[in-house]
């Protein structure tokens, strides 16, 4: 029932924050977006009262991704704001990361198939996409770099679960990590590079998609094998 209504709710405020990007509505997608996360925090808090330390780091991450939402918000003509949403959605991947590697303390003896493809792949795309946009951007090299570095690592972490959880929470939150990815490098594209037409849109699209998915495969885990309670 939990999931249905917030799912709703949630679908609401997509739709008004797509809106909003589309018709470039400042007040709208300034009352827009702070609820993304809200709406979110809210789900996951009533449906598991964060009893265990994966619920716990998944909900103190959305927090801090709450913080460079509304920080990114205000970067216009302010360059600082969008180093501060940086380091706060740094913050958050951090906490993803931890969360996610207690599935893989749940049973470390069971190994991942294509595990190495996998980080070969996310690793190749996140260094070619690097390469690409490092000519331009100049004294936001080094923290552009760690961000990318962070959010591989990330996604990473989520195809380890594999095996670990019930499969629906896995594909959930692996299907999160990466439009995570996409969201992030459309974003880098766009800001750095070249223009990308309705990047609003599509950035937020994906990064609401990503946070979405991440939460509902957050309450939907299950571990396969427990070892300790986490």
């Amino acid at each position: 029932m939990k999931t249905k209504l917030f799912s709703f709710i949630f679908f609401l405020v997509f739709v008004i924050q797509l809106y909003a990007e589309y018709a470039n509505n400042i007040e709208l997608r300034n009352f827009s977006k702070p609820l993304i996360v809200v709406v979110l925090l809210v789900w996951l808090y009533l449906s598991t009262n964060l009893k265990g330390r994966f619920h716990k780091r998944i909900f103190i991450g959305l927090i801090f991704a709450w913080a460079g939402d509304i920080l990114l918000m205000f970067q216009s003509g302010k360059p600082s704001f969008f180093i501060y949403g940086l380091i706060a959605f740094v913050v958050c991947h951090i906490f993803y990361i931890r969360a996610f590697t207690l599935d893989h303390r749940s049973n470390p003896n069971h190994k991942t198939p294509y595990f190495l493809w996998a980080v070969g792949a996310f690793a190749i795309f996140c260094s070619g996409l690097f390469f690409y946009l490092q000519p331009k951007l100049g004294a936001m090299q080094f923290p552009v770099l760690m961000y990318a570095i962070i959010i591989t690592v990330m996604a990473i972490m989520a195809v380890n679960r594999y095996g670990k959880v019930n499969i629906f929470s896995f594909k959930l939150i692996l299907y999160g990590a990466l439009f995570f990815l996409l969201s992030d490098s459309v974003l880098a594209v766009n800001k750095f590079a070249q223009p990308i037409p309705q990047s609003g849109a599509l950035i937020m699209a994906t990064y609401m998609i990503a946070q979405y998915l991440i939460v509902y495969g957050t309450i939907s885990r299950q571990l396969v094998v427990t070892r300790t309670e986490i």
